[in-house]
């Protein structure tokens, strides 16, 4: 059959970028009865179609009238890298020909999909290679959406993801309202992927006056911390220490409304030499004392051209065993995908006087 979609050169809409509202206003405009927006969006997210064409229960005239104003954006040039510990990383090429990165891992019973917020990052972190590459654009809806559903496309029939995190390029709380729609679409269940927000976790690196945005969304909160004093934390994230001070992050998070049984979790990035010192772990027990919360401390994943090592194991289990001596939950994340460069820190384009990666085990290129 031919692809509807096809015959107008310039669709004028994305329907994967609409949100339920801009859906409805974009039905009205075509005189189409009002359930037909839910409708649409059921064929977008839960069944995935990249073709208008495949929108069965629309009439043969109704999907050439609306092949001529609308298109579904879904990337046509996705590669994707086998780690050999399983973990996948998917690279996916854009309309403006720029890329993003998102990383599916599997841990046990768990399959948790690392979703990118922006083209680079509008923060310099130091330990990170995304922070690197500058701030390109941040990413529309549809875009967002599309690394979610392309993962979706290339489970195995015996797979089922159980966890998303925004915690791949980018800061999601510079990106908000495109984050927000995005939480929408994938935990509405009329239309939506129906996803429980408690399996949904956002990260950030300390935007401390949109912390209660995300409180408002009821998804998990995660603070990239990885500092100690205002020093540090200036010298490792200067773009961060400039829009929040390690004083009022903190004093943000024990602000934060936290539901029964949850808890806040910080995520502590361990350089050799830098901040994995045992004064470092007494200073953390100290701020994180009142909140309650849990560590994710992460051994730094090296790439090319960084000042920074990753420290011993011998250094990771000490510092985690302080924290623990005191009270506080902490738990030594696994680098999942480091040969493939998908692994905390390592996404984002290696290019000027840094030397050349090989990715290697390219499983699909769609």
């Amino acid at each position: 059959m031919t692809d509807l979609s096809t015959r107008h050169p310039n669709p004028a809409v994305n329907l994967l970028a609409f949100t339920e509202p801009q859906m409805t206003r974009f039905v009205q405009t075509q005189r189409w009865p009002a359930y037909r927006a839910k409708q649409i969006l059921r064929w977008l997210h839960q069944r995935r179609i990249r073709t208008i064409t495949d929108m069965t229960d629309l009439s043969m005239h109704d999907r050439l009238i609306l092949s001529r104003s609308a298109f579904i954006g879904r990337s046509a040039d996705v590669t994707v890298f086998r780690s050999q510990d399983g973990t996948r990383k998917f690279l996916l090429k854009l309309d403006d020909d720029m890329t993003i990165e998102s990383v599916l891992i599997p841990d046990e019973d768990r399959l948790t999909l690392c979703v990118s917020t922006q083209v680079g990052c509008m923060l310099d972190c130091g330990f990170c290679l995304t922070g690197q590459m500058g701030l390109k654009r941040n990413l529309k809806l549809n875009e967002i959406m599309d690394q979610v559903l392309t993962a979706q496309d290339l489970l195995t029939p015996e797979e089922r993801m159980t966890n998303l995190v925004f915690m791949g390029m980018g800061e999601p709380l510079a990106n908000l309202d495109v984050l927000k729609a995005a939480v929408a679409a994938i935990t509405n269940s009329p239309w939506g992927l129906g996803w429980s927000r408690r399996r949904i976790t956002v990260s950030t690196a300390g935007l401390a006056s949109r912390l209660s945005e995300v409180a408002a969304m009821g998804v998990n909160l995660a603070i990239s911390l990885n500092a100690t004093t205002e020093e540090q934390r200036r010298e490792l994230m200067p773009a961060a220490a400039e829009i929040a001070s390690l004083k009022s992050l903190l004093a943000a998070c024990r602000r934060y409304p936290l539901p029964p049984h949850r808890r806040l979790t910080f995520e502590y990035v361990l350089l050799a030499g830098v901040n994995d010192h045992p004064t470092d772990a007494r200073r953390l027990v100290q701020l994180l004392r009142p909140i309650q919360c849990k560590v994710n401390l992460i051994p730094f994943n090296e790439f090319p051209g960084s000042r920074f090592r990753r420290p011993s194991e011998h250094d990771v289990l000490r510092f985690q065993s302080a924290l623990r001596n005191a009270g506080l939950d902490a738990f030594v994340r696994k680098s999942r995908g480091r040969d493939v460069f998908g692994a905390c820190g390592q996404l984002g384009e290696i290019s000027g006087d840094r030397s050349p990666i090989t990715l290697t085990a390219i499983e699909t290129r769609c």
